[in-house]
């Protein structure tokens, strides 16, 4: 491994860094986990091999979960001398703020020739720490600098409050660490701090941006005349919201839950962008081969598959440097969004709109294969948590959401379950809709019956079962079915494709998507185009 980057960006006739010497090959290879407090509170990932630290900043730290994953972002490699620092680097320096040794000790590589292991994107191993004992993987998950940090083996208990704010060097917190007055400098530059010392007042308010919940598309047959609306392409994924602020990066859902756990890369991308404070709405994607947003890849990491790489796509801006923007139009908003995108990571997108005429724009989404076109009237404003028609959804391809209420025994070779029985709300009321039986793999089986079994229940949540025997499409459910059936508390909510409604309001050829944690039972409603 070389320490010619790490050289590259330090003058060491200037900084008291260590610039590395030859080390022996030692019989067991050592590892240090640093926890950071630079502009973002981090972790930096560190393994001995050939000489010098290969090192990854960890977001979120590190996974304790068996399957667990957290995102990690390559480095410069370290000299071994970083081993045991801890202290403080001087503000205005590159990483400063204060830096702990939160573990250290041997790892062990479970790959066979490590070096080669790493260079292929994939290295097994086993530490041995004060706090970490166990197997991990690290997977390149996109060509570049992201790699994926996922916790193998057995599940590990999470360290304590207290342990996690003390060095397994020292014995001290980070507070202590602070004040000890041990400086190590880099003169790597940052961007200039601000002349005053105190942050502005629009920063001040960033800290605590309140979430707004997201306006809403009516679902329309035919679209409306041209001339008044702009259309973008209907993605399928999560809508999310970012905060973006002086106390850092919150991606929320629909309904108020947090994202940033389960999409780290997007927190950190978002990040990246140049303002003091911003709301942002858009959507959480990932991409088929062909370019289309598809909501079963965005599902194979909680199905326990390869994760696949995610997007945010930016569509509207409701607050920028502490200006708030949900009353002026659409399209002025939309400009503001364009500009401050224009040089932003690659893994945010601006969703741009493709035109005004519908019409003309629906035959070519039809022939790509997308969902559909989601229209906006130009001059509209931003109508927080409301559906009133200023937005359209135009669908080519029929999906909704579902609520799980029930699920089957499986038959002949398929392990878990057969179907799930699923419906909406009508009122106060589940209205079954019909049974999915297809859109499964044996992973997604697995994970879907495990999170249905801890939901059972004795009687059947749907107000309209048992029903007679004639259903056209095999969809009904007799009183002689409803024995064979488990019932759940319908708390899950899935996404299903649909071929079309049939005669008694029932799903005809459902095939499940994926389950959406971004939206509450209570609002699963069927959708009706006007």
């Amino acid at each position: 491994m070389s320490l010619v980057e790490y050289s590259r960006k330090r003058d060491f006739k200037r900084t008291p860094e260590p610039k590395g010497r030859a080390a022996a090959k030692a019989e067991k290879h050592r590892f240090v986990v640093q926890k950071h407090a630079a502009s973002h509170l981090h972790y930096d990932f560190r393994l001995e091999m050939d000489g010098a630290l290969k090192s990854w900043a960890l977001p979120k730290g590190v996974p304790f979960v068996k399957g667990e994953r957290r995102l990690a972002v390559q480095v410069e490699d370290h000299p071994l001398e970083y081993l045991q620092f801890e202290g403080t680097i001087p503000k205005g320096q590159y990483g400063g703020g204060t830096v702990m040794v939160w573990d250290i000790g041997h790892y062990e590589s479970l790959s066979p020739a490590p070096d080669q292991a790493l260079a292929g994107g994939k290295l097994h191993f086993a530490l041995e720490g004060k706090k970490l004992k166990g197997e991990w993987h690290l997977v390149r998950f996109r060509a570049g600098k992201e790699w994926l940090l996922i916790k193998g083996g057995e599940n590990l208990r999470p360290v304590s409050k207290r342990k996690d704010d003390t060095s397994a060097l020292s014995g001290k917190s980070m507070r202590q660490l602070a004040q000890s007055g041990a400086v190590w400098q880099s003169n790597r530059e940052q961007p200039a701090p601000a002349a005053s010392a105190k942050p502005s007042r629009s920063r001040r308010r960033a800290a605590s941006l309140a979430f707004v919940e997201p306006m809403m598309a009516k679902l329309v047959e035919k679209p409306p005349p041209a001339g008044e609306w702009i259309y973008e392409i209907k993605l399928d994924g999560f809508r999310a919201l970012a905060l973006i602020g002086e106390d850092g990066v919150r991606l929320l859902s629909r309904n108020n839950k947090d994202l940033g756990g389960r999409f780290p890369e997007v927190v950190e991308a978002l990040g990246g962008l140049h303002t003091r404070d911003a709301i942002v709405d858009g959507e959480i994607v990932a991409l088929d081969e062909k370019g289309r947003s598809s909501f079963q890849l965005l599902q194979a990491a909680e199905m326990g598959q390869e994760r696949p790489p995610v997007f945010f796509y930016a569509f509207d801006l409701l607050r920028l440097d502490g200006a708030d923007l949900v009353h002026e139009p659409l399209l002025a908003r939309k400009a503001r969004l364009e500009k401050l995108l224009q040089d932003s990571p690659g893994l945010v997108r601006n969703s741009a709109s493709l035109g005004e005429d519908a019409t003309a724009l629906l035959p070519k989404a039809r022939q790509l294969g997308l969902e559909g076109l989601v229209g906006k009237r130009k001059e509209s404003e931003y109508e927080a948590g409301r559906r009133s028609g200023a937005w359209i959804k135009l669908k080519l391809l029929h999906e909704q959401e579902m609520v799980i209420g029930g699920y089957t025994d499986p038959a002949g070779s398929r392990p878990y379950f057969g179907s799930l029985v699923v419906g909406y709300y009508a009122g106060k009321t589940l209205q079954f809709a019909g049974k999915v039986g297809t859109g499964f793999d044996s992973k997604g089986l697995k994970f879907l019956h495990s999170r249905l079994v801890p939901l059972a229940i004795k009687t059947c949540p749907f107000a309209n079962l048992p029903e007679r025997k004639s259903g056209r499409y095999g969809q009904n459910i007799t009183s002689a079915e409803m024995k064979r059936c488990h019932w759940v508390e319908p708390k899950l909510v899935c996404q299903v494709k649909f071929a079309e409604w049939t005669r008694d309001d029932k799903l005809r050829q459902p095939v499940f998507l994926g389950l959406r944690e971004d939206k509450d039972p209570a609002d699963v409603v069927r959708e009706q185009a006007r």
